[in-house]
């Protein structure tokens, strides 16, 4: 990602885990602060960006409800808190957030 951020004409600068954004966390339901991989500046629109597997993006599968898929599903649930507060915190600004997998960069 920091290679095409950095060999990408229209990109004027970037950052990476620099913006804090505050959300609560469905768990514990306590405010937390979010750091998202990257902020981007175009030379059209900012964008923030968040780097993970394709798999991590999809609800886990419920086999049993063993202690990993818990865990999974908690995860799950925090990054969706996480991802809907940085789309609102962009939106608010006239940016945009994007969830960006493997499948995106080319690798899988």
């Amino acid at each position: 990602m920091m290679k095409y951020l950095d060999e990408n004409e229209a990109v004027v600068w970037w950052a990476s885990e620099e913006l804090p954004i505050r959300y609560r966390s469905p768990v514990d339901q306590r405010v937390h602060r979010y750091f998202p991989d990257f902020i981007v500046k175009t030379k059209q629109k900012t964008f923030i960006l968040e780097v993970k597997p394709d798999r991590q993006t999809k609800p886990p599968k419920q086999k049993r409800k063993t202690k990993k898929f818990l865990e999974e599903a908690a995860t799950y649930a925090v990054n969706q808190e996480k991802w809907r507060a940085a789309d609102i915190f962009c939106q608010e600004r006239g940016w945009e957030f994007k969830l960006v997998t493997e499948k995106h960069l080319g690798l899988a």
